[in-house]
């Protein structure tokens, strides 16, 4: 790997939603750092397990790795979050394997990187803002408690797709974040990578008042965490207190939660 170059985290997207949030990062970045995304098969993904353990298969996945290797990536994100968390912790730690052995890189997963994250912060408690349906994030409070995060207030708001997840505002994600949290609740997490998030941190963890971990967010962090190159980022404004806090990187790889 070229140090010197900017960091390339190759993503895996499943369908439509938010993909137009990490163009515009790379954008604010200023050629600090690469995002190359390939879409997975899935188009407007229903937010059903069924649906999404198909969209997290293998099969799936290992075609977007390949299509992602032209891009020479320094590690590989499965930018989805309940296509990893559907699987429990062990499925997820086992998909990431699975893609890390397809890759030659590093690689990683949205759920495994919401718990790495909650962990580089010392967090004990945590409220989720969910998108999704109610059966759907249930599954992620128990991927979460398999993690050893204790959930203390799970909120659903039932939207059945991450095309209609896509379209929410800023003024309704704050909302949803605000009301999802709880004073025993010491983050809140908004787990779909269809919500867009990564120009709009600040103001969410302004209007919950404490840290708010986005699912975009901690992709974005967690590919660079795997990679090796957090700390060879510089300062990066507008991303919330996971990126303002310090002592950002590990050993490259490992899988602390």
């Amino acid at each position: 790997m070229n140090r010197a170059a900017a960091p390339v985290i190759g993503l895996l997207y499943p369908g439509v939603g938010a993909e137009d949030d990490f163009p515009a990062l790379e954008r604010q970045l200023a050629g600090r750092l690469r995002l190359p995304l390939v879409t997975t098969a899935g188009g407007d993904v229903q937010h059903t397990v069924a649906t999404l353990r198909r969209v997290g298969s293998a099969v799936n996945l290992l075609d977007g790795v390949r299509r992602l290797a032209a891009f020479g990536p320094d590690a590989v994100m499965w930018a989805c979050t309940s296509g990893s968390f559907v699987f429990g912790l062990g499925g997820a730690r086992q998909q990431a394997a699975e893609l890390a052995a397809a890759a030659g890189r590093p690689a990683s997963s949205t759920s495994l990187a919401f718990a790495h994250a909650v962990r580089r912060l010392g967090l004990g408690t945590v409220a989720v803002a969910a998108s999704y349906p109610e059966d759907l994030t249930r599954h992620f409070r128990t991927f979460l408690a398999e993690a050893g995060i204790a959930v203390v207030n799970l909120d659903s708001s039932g939207i059945p797709t991450a095309g209609e997840a896509g379209r929410m505002g800023l003024p309704e994600i704050a909302r949803m974040a605000a009301a999802a949290d709880r004073p025993d609740a010491e983050a809140v997490l908004v787990p779909d990578t269809a919500v867009h998030s990564l120009a709009w941190l600040d103001e969410l963890e302004q209007a919950v008042g404490k840290t708010v971990l986005t699912a975009n967010q901690v992709t974005v962090w967690e590919g660079l965490r795997i990679a090796g190159r957090l700390d060879g980022l510089g300062r990066v404004d507008g991303l919330g207190r996971l990126f303002r806090t310090a002592d950002p990187a590990p050993a490259k790889g490992g899988d602390p939660a």
